[in-house]
């Protein structure tokens, strides 16, 4: 399926760091060339409000918590 936005492989994508993803664009992630997931960067509060409107709407349908897939709670950042 075409996108609108860049498309970068996830081996490229999880070489980044904090930093770095602060200034990356939005854009679509694939593994071995299959869509993975789309990592958004909203430059607004108005797009990130929308943004997790859609998450929630996704999260409803199926999907683990990080706690359910790796069976502990991830480490809190201050």
């Amino acid at each position: 399926m075409a996108t609108l936005i860049p498309e970068y492989p996830f081996s490229e994508f999880k070489k980044l760091k904090a930093a770095e993803l602060r200034e990356l664009k939005s854009c679509e992630i694939t593994a071995d060339g299959r869509y993975l997931f789309t990592f958004l960067n909203p430059q607004t509060d108005f797009i990130r409000v929308q943004t997790e409107y859609h998450a929630q709407m996704g999260n409803a349908l199926r999907g683990k918590t990080l706690e359910e897939i790796t069976g502990k709670k991830p480490d809190a950042t201050i």
